[in-house]
């Protein structure tokens, strides 16, 4: 655990700055690992939902009955679980594969090179161990909505993630948007409590379309920072 002492020296050597094309790869890599430590805790998340476990003792007591024996319905239930990790699995590299082939494909022409639009990195020692950008959206006019942030896992507890929200909140308000929007998973608490700490809402609440996630009850939620009251606060 860092202390406040090791966090504020750390933080001298943290340098927020606008993306360079240079740092393409490592950007990518990080958003790639960022996304796919959410597979435990979706995974974790589709077990806890009573369809799934309503299913499982269904199988398990079918087969207990049909065999007479506990090994198979164990070896049942075992590859079913394997089998349903993997189609998490599956899901989030679709997710991965789509965003580095869309917005993460040319950082530069899709945000530096846009209206009111912006990606920064954080640096470390000349290492780039964070990012996040913003983007106007249709869905919330008169604001900017905050993406893409992640923070390499060495480097967490740091305050660099609070660094990278303010640089977004900073930008949106020189902009003269009211406020900045986000959207975090269910699965995604630490995400969570940063966002709260840093003074956003949460708003909405709503599940993906898709029907894996209406039946694992897979839900996002939208956060607001109203820059007016962040900047009464401070």
């Amino acid at each position: 655990m860092v202390n406040v002492h090791q966090q504020s020296r750390a933080m001298t050597n943290i340098q927020i700055r606008k993306y360079r094309d240079e740092d393409a790869e490592i950007v990518k890599e990080i958003f790639t690992l960022g996304v796919s430590e959410h597979v435990p805790s979706t995974f974790t998340h589709m077990l806890k939902q009573p369809p799934t476990q309503m299913v499982l003792m269904c199988m398990f007591c079918a087969l207990m009955a049909s065999s007479k024996s506990f090994l198979l319905p164990i070896l049942a239930i075992t590859l079913l679980l394997a089998g349903a990790r993997q189609l998490v699995v599956y899901s989030f590299n679709k997710y991965i594969e789509t965003s580095l082939r869309s917005d993460l494909h040319n950082i530069s022409e899709t945000y530096l090179k846009q209206r009111d639009s912006c990606f920064w990195v954080a640096e470390s020692d000349g290492r780039v161990v964070g990012t996040v950008c913003c983007v106007p959206t249709e869905t919330a006019p008169g604001c900017l909505e905050l993406k893409r942030m992640s923070v390499r896992r060495s480097y967490r507890g740091m305050g660099i993630a609070k660094a990278l929200c303010r640089t977004v909140a900073d930008f949106t308000r020189d902009r003269g948007y009211a406020a900045v929007i986000l959207h975090t998973s269910v699965v995604a608490t630490d995400g969570q409590k940063l966002y709260e700490h840093m003074g956003y809402q949460k708003i909405r609440e709503f599940v993906l379309p898709e029907v894996w996630a209406k039946i694992m009850n897979f839900t996002l939620f939208e956060y607001r920072l109203d820059l007016q009251q962040e900047g009464k606060r401070h």
